[in-house]
């Protein structure tokens, strides 16, 4: 039987495999530390994210990372647009493969949800204006998100244009060191954006059935696929929107995301990772202990893809739990980790697996 401590193959059908050396993994945590505005990860990056590599866990992924100026979510998010920035990224993936896990990078584009200001140290709410350093969201329709500034809806060539970000910014990143790239596709940003038809109106080849509004996520995981060459490929999720009755018959829902799990993974994803909501400002989530590991099961069943699950899991046993009964392949951890940056290491402890490698630094501690 599977347990969290077991090895996972990433790429495993092919010639070069990525492996993860325990299915417990860094969830993207976003930072708000870019304090320049010019995308260029700094020394908060290198040991936010390296502190998690000497904690023992399996995969390390970065923070949702704007493949352009326009997709990131505030003007202090990173960014991989820039040969600069990928080599100021280079290091954090060098650090934490020296300490025995796999570096990962998200790539990411806010959509609507872009040009807002941070949740802290910030003044301001909402839409960061241009005369303050924001700039123009775009989306797949002038839809708002609550109250944020209404996006410009992307043309043709603005399409093909997002499509050629994520492939050039899957270049860097592979060049970088990482050996994980993820698409972000959930929590209420572009894909997902174009996913739900809260969000999406369109009447084009991108709007209306669930082929064409998982149009441009698949072109994406096409071109992301190519670029990433034998490197691993993810795509996150969110497996519902959290609608109301009301929107329930426009809205994104768990059958969805399994089908275009399904699809993406055809079209090159290796691994899906399953979140949910994001699309609307507020929405009544029952927030619970693992509440969203159903959906990743859902996924996993229906899809017969190998998932990655989130959400309020926090205790060895719950998330050990979650791989032996099956419900994902591989269990992500975000606030858990920010508290415990050792959360790994001592999972493994509470569960009685020996490891053999703690840093040696650290073996009088352990």
């Amino acid at each position: 039987m599977t347990s969290l401590f077991d090895s996972v193959a990433l790429r495993a059908e092919h010639v070069r495999t990525v492996t993860a050396r325990n299915r417990l993994w860094i969830s993207p945590m976003c930072q708000y530390s870019v304090f320049a505005e010019d995308g260029l990860p700094t020394d908060w990056h290198l040991v936010h994210l390296g502190q998690f590599a000497v904690g023992g866990a399996g995969v390390v992924f970065t923070e949702a990372t704007a493949v352009s100026p326009e997709g990131r979510i505030s003007p202090r998010d990173t960014g991989i647009w820039s040969d600069e920035q990928a080599h100021a990224w280079s290091r954090v993936a060098a650090f934490v493969r020296e300490q025995g896990a796999v570096p990962g990078m998200q790539l990411a584009h806010a959509g609507r949800k872009a040009s807002t200001y941070a949740p802290w140290g910030m003044d301001g709410r909402g839409t960061v204006p241009p005369e303050d350093g924001g700039w123009a969201a775009v989306a797949p329709s002038p839809v708002a998100f609550g109250r944020y500034a209404v996006p410009s809806a992307l043309d043709e060539a603005g399409i093909d244009g997002v499509v050629a970000d994520f492939a050039a910014a899957a270049e860097r990143a592979v060049g970088a060191g990482f050996e994980v790239l993820e698409i972000h596709a959930a929590h209420g940003y572009l894909f997902h954006q174009f996913l739900s038809g809260l969000a999406n109106t369109r009447t084009d080849d991108y709007g209306g059935s669930l082929e064409n509004r998982a149009r441009l996520l698949l072109r994406v995981t096409e071109a992301v696929r190519r670029a990433a060459g034998d490197r691993a490929v993810f795509v996150r999720l969110s497996g519902t929107d959290w609608a109301p009755p009301e929107l329930a018959d426009r809205a994104w829902d768990q059958d969805q995301c399994a089908t275009v799990a399904g699809w993406a993974a055809s079209a090159g994803a290796d691994f899906l990772d399953v979140s949910t909501g994001g699309i609307l400002p507020a929405a009544d989530i029952p927030l619970g202990a693992g509440y969203q590991v159903p959906f990743a099961a859902h996924v996993r069943r229906s899809a017969g893809v190998p998932v990655a699950t989130v959400g309020l899991i926090t205790d060895a046993a719950q998330a050990d739990t979650v791989i032996r009964t099956g419900q994902a392949d591989a269990v992500m951890v975000a606030r858990a980790a920010l508290r415990d940056p050792h959360l790994a290491l001592r999972m493994a402890r509470e569960l009685g697996v020996p490891l053999d490698y703690v840093p040696g630094q650290y073996l009088r501690a352990y």
